[in-house]
Parts: structure tokens; C-alpha cells; sequence
């Protein structure tokens, strides 16, 4: 029996009691007439330490468990949730899921094969470093910061993890299992310049893996130093132009616009109801000759990975667009039903409360053959785009709006003086099109990222090479 059924066994039946064989009794006949469904069982410890003004602001620990039970008939499913863990909860669960199961769209009858490995440490990282050395971590950080520089006004610091422990079971004795640890640091430092200007600059780091990595002295050293250089370059940062330009993105996180406006436009539920700007294309060329997208859930240690994913099915690497052609899209189990795929180990949910669905893991552009200073010489004018904060998609029309945090002119093939304001406004379906030259420096983002859908949260990766687009509009602040 694998070691995660086991300590799932243990947090699940040992501790509540909770008979197994009743159990899966129960989830037998709450799916009896069903095309598809599964119970699903969560444990999550989580700690977040908040410092700010030179002092501890906020230190919480949360312990939480609960179930999912849900029944899928066709396009239709039903769903209910409780974190009452006895058997008489999963019952009256049961008896609502039950409602739905009538004009099936087909059953899904193969359980997910057990081809999963096994990515990250299953050691609870809440519980491996004493609570003073964490605060101990955050004054220290706070105190590096202030000493680089007497500007340095304000340093604000986030420590976080979780462990959680999941179980999903379906009809026929299926069961399937994952221990997921995650760890998190956020870095960010404010500068004034005494003449009134005053701004910040960020770096986070993070993923599954134990607090270790995090609490190593060159690694939080280097995010101090991120943050502080973000902000001196913020500092001396001119307002950005306007109007449509020849646009470098770097590598890494800028990938994030490539999650946004493109990757969501590929999962299986937006295209199955036709809604996505990328429906009925598979096949086609979408994107540039070289572009080529995947989305890889199997790479260890990182924040967007899982072993398995909500729905049991094991992670695995899908490639969506292929040297410009659109391949394939990320598909959970009904959604790949209904449209005659397979799942891709894609349906995901933030916890119990929430249902399955299609959701991305890490995604990335792969590189190419230029090298970084080939594309920015290539440029006579425009504008460097390297890292990315917040932004818009609709996702029918794949419009698409981004605030650069960080940017630069180019001027005569030259990265010139930084500017503020930069907003980058486009199509996801035509920018693909747009990629003049792909970078050889394909790097994946420090294992921040965290993507919303329908009001579900889950961590994610993604990256990217740096990336020539010609003809992308630029809303800048420069009158």
C-alpha cells in the first residue's frame, strides 16, 4: 500500500473513527447512477507570520478538515460539503448528490491508472522550525534591509506554509491519495528619497518543499536584495509612453501574462461551451512558428506542481500549443468526458468546499534560439517589460490588461532608464501571433504565483524565455 494511503488512513478513518468499509459503502451507492464522482477528504494545518513596522503584526495557526461528495450525471453534477467527518454527514451527503443522476452524458468507467511519482517531501513544514526561530527570521530580515540603505523606510515581511493531507475515493474501491506541503516568503521594501517620493519594490520565493530552503541565509538574503533593487530602480523610474510599440518581456514571471491571457483560454470547460477564443481550433496555427506551450504539473518541488490531482488522476506534462498549432487543452475528468478526451490531470479545487475543475499547474512558453541581448539589440525603440503585478482577461475575447512593475526603454538596441506606469493591453490569440524572436533563457518564476477561477484559489508556476512582440499597445502615463 502506498505510504501517503497510509497516513491518509490514519488521518481519516484512525483518528475520526470513520469506518472505511462503511465508507466506501457509502460512496458505492451515492454514486450508483452516475457517470462519474468521487469523495473527497481534506486535512490542512496552515501558519502565517505578517511583520511590519519593525514589529510581529499577525501570527495565525488554522487546523481544518472536511469532505466534498459529488455525483456527476452528464454536464450536470451535485455537490455537498461539511466539515462534520462522521458517517451520518457523508450519508445525508449522499442523499443530495443523488438528485442528479439521471440523463447521463455517458459513463466514465476506467479509474485513473497509479502512474503517479511521488515530487515533494511529505514533511509538515509547520512543524520542523521552533515558532521563535521564525519570528527570529522576520526580525532579522527586517534588520538586513534597514542596514543596506538609510532611505529604506518600511520593510514588510510574510512567512507562510501549509501541510495538507487529501484522500479521494470513488465507486468500485478506488482510492487514491497526496501529501502536500508549501512553504512561502514575501519580501518588500519602501524607499524615500527625502524629496517626498516614496516607492517599493517586491521579491517572494517559495514552494513544496520545508521551510529550509527558506530559513538558509543566501536565499533570504538575495530576496532582501531583489526587493531593495526593485526599489531603487523605481526610484529613479520616468513616466512611460504610450501607444503601440515593439514590447520585450523577460523571462521568468512575466510568464504570468501568458497564464492569464492565454492559458485559461485552454482549459477544457471554457471550449467544451464554446466560450473560449481558442474553441474549435485544435489543429490550427494560433501562435508563431517556435511557439510552443506546456503545462507541467510533474516538476518537483515546485509551487504549481501535484502529484496527483483533486480528482485523483496523476499530474502529468500536456502540451497545449505546439510550434505555433494548437494541440490540446487542460481537461479534468467530465469536461474530457463530454468532449471525447482524456483527463490531463487538471481538475483541481481549492479545498473541500469546492468542486473540481479545469485548472492550470505550471505553464510555460519552452525557449528558442535567441539569446536576451540579441533580442533587446534587435530593438531600435521600446520597451522592456520584466516583472508584472496585477491584470484583467476575458476570457471569451482574450482581451487582456497588465501593469508592468517593473520596465524599461529601449532606445538603439540599449535598455535605457526605467519607467512607471506601464500598462500592457492586448489579445491573447493575436499577441501569440505577434512573437517576432524567442529567448534561450526560458526560466520559471520564484514559485509565487496563486491563479483565481470562479472564486477558487490554487497555487501555481509559470514561466517563460524572453519574448520579442512586435505591434503591442502600451498605456503609459507620459503626457
Amino acid at each position: 500500500m502506498p505510504s501517503h494511503i497510509q497516513t491518509t488512513d490514519k488521518i481519516f478513518f484512525e483518528k475520526t473513527g470513520l469506518d472505511p468499509v462503511s465508507i466506501t459503502t457509502l460512496v458505492n451507492n451515492s454514486l450508483s447512477g452516475a457517470d462519474d464522482g468521487e469523495l473527497f477528504l481534506e486535512y490542512v494545518q496552515s501558519e502565517f507570520f505578517s511583520w511590519d513596522d519593525g514589529k510581529l503584526k499577525n501570527c495565525s495557526y488554522d487546523t481544518d478538515t472536511g469532505f466534498g461528495l459529488r455525483s456527476v450525471a452528464g454536464e450536470t453534477f451535485g455537490f455537498a460539503h461539511s466539515s462534520e467527518m462522521t458517517e451520518k454527514a457523508i450519508a445525508r451527503a449522499g442523499e443530495t448528490v443523488k438528485a442528479v443522476q439521471q440523463g447521463h452524458g455517458g459513463k466514465m468507467d476506467l479509474n485513473p491508472q497509479k502512474t503517479n511519482q511521488q515530487l515533494y517531501v511529505d514533511d509538515n513544514p509547520l512543524m520542523g522550525v521552533p515558532f521563535e526561530k521564525k519570528v527570529k527570521l522576520l526580525q532579522d530580515i527586517d534588520a538586513y534591509a534597514r542596514a543596506k540603505d538609510p532611505r529604506v523606510k518600511q520593510v514588510s515581511v510574510q512567512l507562510a506554509a501549509s501541510w495538507k493531507a487529501v484522500q479521494i475515493l470513488r465507486s468500485g474501491g478506488h482510492k487514491a491519495a497526496d501529501i502536500r506541503p508549501l512553504v512561502r516568503l514575501n519580501v518588500t521594501v519602501y524607499i524615500d528619497d527625502s524629496k517626498g517620493r516614496m516607492e517599493e519594490g517586491y521579491s517572494g520565493l517559495g514552494g513544496r518543499y520545508s521551510y529550509d530552503h527558506i530559513f538558509d541565509g543566501k536565499t533570504w538574503t538575495e530576496a532582501v536584495d531583489e526587493a531593495y533593487r526593485q526599489a531603487v530602480v523605481n526610484l529613479s523610474s520616468v513616466p512611460a509612453p504610450a501607444g503601440e510599440m515593439i514590447v520585450v518581456l523577460g523571462p521568468g514571471w512575466p510568464g504570468i501574462l501568458l497564464h492569464e491571457a492565454i492559458g485559461h483560454g485552454l482549459e477544457g470547460d471554457f471550449n467544451r461551451k464554446g466560450t473560449s477564443a481558442f474553441s474549435g481550433l485544435i489543429g490550427k496555427q494560433v501562435a508563431s512558428k517556435g511557439v510552443t506551450v506546456v503545462d507541467d504539473g510533474t516538476l518537483a518541488n515546485r509551487r504549481g506542481s501535484i502529484t496527483i490531482d483533486d480528482e485523483g488522476t496523476p499530474s502529468q506534462r500536456t502540451v497545449l500549443i505546439e510550434d505555433g498549432i494548437l494541440v490540446g487543452y487542460l481537461q479534468d475528468r467530465m469536461n474530457a468526458r463530454l468532449m471525447g478526451a482524456k483527463s490531463t490531470g487538471n481538475g483541481r479545487r481549492e479545498s473541500y468546499a469546492d468542486h473540481p475543475m479545469p485548472r492550470m499547474t505550471n505553464t510555460m512558453m519552452l525557449g528558442g534560439s535567441h539569446s536576451n541581448d540579441e533580442i533587446i539589440k534587435s530593438v531600435s525603440k521600446g520597451l522592456y517589460a520584466v516583472n508584472f503585478g496585477g491584470g484583467q482577461v476575458d476570457i471569451t475575447s482574450g482581451k487582456f490588461v497588465f501593469s508592468a512593475t517593473e520596465a524599461y526603454l529601449i532606445e538603439n538596441g540599449k535598455v535605457g532608464a526605467p519607467v512607471k506606469g506601464a500598462t500592457l493591453i492586448g489579445n491573447g490569440p493575436d499577441v501569440l501571433t505577434k512573437v517576432k524572436m524567442i529567448g534561450n533563457d526560458m526560466k520559471l518564476d520564484n514559485g509565487v504565483g496563486t491563479c483565481g477561477k470562479d472564486g477558487q484559489s490554487v497555487p501555481v508556476g509559470v514561466g517563460q524565455p524572453t519574448l520579442r512582440i512586435d505591434g503591442l499597445t502600451v498605456g503609459g502615463t507620459k503626457i
